[in-house]
């Protein structure tokens, strides 16, 4: 009885899309290889995925809507993505991660896994695995290995998986924006992923860096049309591109050359057709 109701769960949270062949604008799948067991594969696959389909529509979102009723802004550059993407944002707070995962649509969501510190959240593995039980997380060096953390999230990247990326590499001490490092760069030349850049207002209220608990604060989520680099760009202009689009993102109003015309966000919200390998 257990199984079949979890199966059920598996395929309410799947819709009947994920269930049909892959989309030939998905970039080329990854050598499907046993994840080691340091990348938390366990937390990508089933029944893991329904578990944490549950958690988050019951408690995770719900939260986040109750403590800071959270206004997203261009939503429909998330609605129909063509294939994964990196989800680029400022990092000020604890708090992003659920933000971030609240402004998405239920498809995006449910494949998109978190880089996370791995010297923060991953010193002690109950830790490690509760966190990526909740938040499809993996854990992403700031200190060292770097190539071999890149090389993971091109894995993931290549596999069909989006990726939440804080360029930034930590949280902001006072909530202004730093600067990017040039590990986002380097990841949507070396897999062709386009970056959405986001920017996240009022979570460094929410909860600031050595607070434990969070608390309530009208928090605002902008996210802008997907960004590809240029023929000739290389890593470092790019990430520069990136950065400029998150920091225009923070000003107000509305910016229309990063967010898009409503136009541009009306084409972008209608359901397209997809065409799919033979």
């Amino acid at each position: 009885m257990a199984g079949r109701a979890l199966d059920d769960v598996s395929r309410l949270r799947r819709g009947w899309r994920w269930s049909s062949p892959r989309p030939h604008t998905w970039p080329k799948q990854g050598a499907v290889v046993p994840a080691p067991p340091s990348d938390l594969g366990w937390a990508r696959v089933e029944p893991v995925r329904s578990i944490r389909w549950l958690i988050q529509r019951t408690l995770l979102l719900p939260f986040t809507e109750a403590m800071v009723h959270p206004k997203v802004e261009g939503r429909e550059w998330v609605k129909e993505l063509k294939r994964p993407a990196i989800f680029a944002a400022n990092h000020s707070s604890h708090a992003d991660t659920s933000l971030i995962l609240y402004s998405l649509t239920d498809a995006a969501r449910d494949r998109t896994v978190v880089a996370a510190a791995a010297d923060y959240w991953f010193k002690h593995p109950i830790l490690g695995n509760v966190v990526s039980l909740f938040l499809n997380t993996f854990p992403f060096s700031r200190t060292g290995g770097a190539q071999g953390q890149l090389h993971s999230s091109s894995e993931l990247l290549r596999s069909g998986w989006n990726l939440v990326l804080f360029p930034e590499g930590s949280r902001s001490p006072d909530g202004r924006i730093q600067e990017f490092k040039p590990g986002v760069g380097f990841l949507a030349k070396e897999t062709g992923t386009p970056v959405v850049p986001l920017h996240i207002q009022g979570a460094f209220q929410v909860m600031p860096r050595h607070q434990r608990l969070p608390v309530p604060y009208p928090v605002r989520v902008r996210i802008g049309r997907p960004m590809t680099p240029e023929r000739n760009e290389d890593t470092r202009t790019f990430t520069a591109r990136v950065e400029k689009a998150v920091r225009t993102l923070a000003a107000e109003p509305e910016q229309p050359e990063i967010q898009g015309t409503w136009i541009d966000r009306w084409r972008a919200s209608r359901p397209r057709e997809l065409r799919y390998e033979s």
